[in-house]
């Protein structure tokens, strides 16, 4: 196991998590559809849960939580450009582009909390003793949410795109209705969207 990889995972991982709250706070002013809204609240919570969880990991890891390395400034300046985004599409005065920019700036911001998480439980299943055991105990806690944030999001998106193409759009959309939690229940989910 490469301890400072597994370092830099956590910095990086805590980055996304803060950079997530920023997201999350930006598109609930985006939010126009009141379903969307309430599981942006919910998720907003959770992830500011998420980040107490990664800091707690350093702390029991004896990792500083705020050491700055080059991936984790990466990630911050993907945060960054997702919010302006969502600014600039605010500032546009078309609030149903906007909440299609924000739904699609989540669904970007979780694919990187999502991999972060798999790469968490993937070192968690490698490592002994103490520290794996503080890790699996974090990915179980999170894993589920984090599938959630990430599968809806890009449900969302694309169905607030159908809407807006005027094509047949199911909202809210199959992911949310069948409570999916997995790429294969995404896919499951999606290939049923034409019976709703």
């Amino acid at each position: 196991m490469n301890r400072n990889q597994v370092d830099e995972l956590l910095c990086e991982a805590i980055e996304t998590e803060r950079g997530g709250i920023k997201v999350y706070e930006i598109a609930l002013s985006c939010a126009q559809n009141r379903d969307l809204r309430q599981e942006w609240e919910k998720y907003l919570a959770e992830t500011r849960n998420h980040e107490r969880i990664l800091k707690d990991i350093c702390t029991e890891f004896g990792v500083n939580a705020e050491r700055d390395t080059s991936g984790r400034k990466i990630v911050r300046s993907l945060a960054e450009t997702l919010i302006k985004g969502m600014q600039a599409a605010l500032n546009s005065g078309v609030r149903s582009q906007a909440e299609i920019v924000a739904a699609e700036a989540v669904a970007t911001a979780e694919m990187k909390d999502h991999l972060n998480w798999e790469l968490i439980g993937q070192v968690a299943s490698k490592m002994d003793g103490n520290d794996a055991a503080i890790l699996k105990k974090a990915y179980d806690e999170v894993e589920d949410q984090e599938d959630r944030h990430f599968y809806h999001a890009k449900g969302w998106a694309r169905e607030l795109w159908a809407a807006s193409l005027g094509v047949p759009a199911v909202l809210p959309p199959p992911e949310e209705k069948l409570h999916v939690k997995s790429g294969l229940g995404a896919a499951a989910a999606q290939s049923t969207r034409k019976l709703m």
